[in-house]
């Protein structure tokens, strides 16, 4: 029964039909076409799917989708990307200012600030770090010493001392003279001894015009001042700021330390030049 129904419904699918238009004053047969009710179903889906088609690619590749309701114009999507980058930088203002926060905090505490910049590990004791001069090393420092790359001369005059008694120096770290000022032995500065991981501040308003590693004096910063001053902080373990940075008399610039060939144990080595000539720290400021 089953089978004699199913052949039923094909033989109406595939019945023909024919599908005839005449002259309405005449009778006479102008077109006539031939159809089954397959053929019909075959016409009508292949038309849905082509309209289907049509209306997708219009919609997809023209502005036409445009005034599609909830669709976003152009105005708005330049909008959402103009937001995302807003969202990017405020984002990286935000880690900037945690980063802050948090050396602030670990100086407060008396540690040593993380730097961003030198991302170092700041527990290798560079003092165990055994170093030889190369024959290239001592012809380019030779080189560099004919140069005069810092273009400063030589104390004339040790006993003169310039009148800075406008200018409150404030003292880069509070410590023990170890070793003071003697430009005999070529000893242009002070040493101080302080604790360990002391924060090493700027003495005066300035511009850092140096701030690398060199093989004598380990990690150092030097700060230009107004009235011709320039002041060197040497041996220090880290730095905390890069060339032209602008600092302030009592800002943290470095921590303590013990690096370079040229040192015996941690403590700071500070000088001042007033003209491109060394002169005595101690004679300024009470360390």
């Amino acid at each position: 029964m089953a089978k004699d129904k199913n052949k039923q419904i094909v033989n109406k699918l595939k019945h023909k039909y024919r599908l005839i238009i005449y002259n309405d004053n005449t009778f006479e047969e102008v077109w006539y076409m031939r159809l089954s009710r397959l053929n019909v179903f075959t016409f009508v889906g292949t038309g849905i799917f082509t309209l289907i088609v049509l209306v997708t690619i219009l919609i997809a590749f023209t502005p036409i989708r445009e005034f599609i309701p909830g669709y976003p114009d152009g105005i708005m999507r330049r909008n959402i990307i103009n937001n995302v980058h807003k969202l990017d930088s405020l984002e990286h203002a935000l880690e900037v200012r945690d980063r802050y926060f948090a050396s602030i905090n670990r100086i407060i505490r008396g540690e040593v600030p993380v730097s961003y910049e030198n991302s170092q590990d700041t527990t290798v004791r560079y003092q165990d770090i055994s170093f030889t001069k190369s024959e290239h090393d001592s012809i380019l420092r030779q080189q560099i010493e004919e140069e005069e790359l810092f273009n400063l001369t030589v104390l004339t005059d040790p006993g003169k001392r310039t009148d800075f008694s406008s200018i409150h120096f404030y003292p880069p770290v509070k410590g023990i003279i170890t070793y003071s000022f003697n430009p005999s032995e070529n000893h242009f500065g002070t040493d101080i001894v302080a604790a360990s991981n002391k924060v090493v501040v700027a003495t005066l308003n300035g511009t850092v015009v140096m701030a690398n590693w060199t093989l004598e004096t380990g990690y150092i910063v030097q700060i230009q001042h107004d009235n011709n001053l320039l002041s060197i902080y040497k041996h220090n373990s880290e730095l905390l700021k890069k060339v032209g940075d602008h600092v302030s008399a009592g800002e943290a610039i470095a921590i303590i330390g013990n690096s370079g060939e040229l040192t015996s144990g941690p403590h700071l080595h500070f000088e001042l030049w007033h003209n491109g000539a060394p002169i005595n720290p101690e004679d300024y400021i009470a360390f």
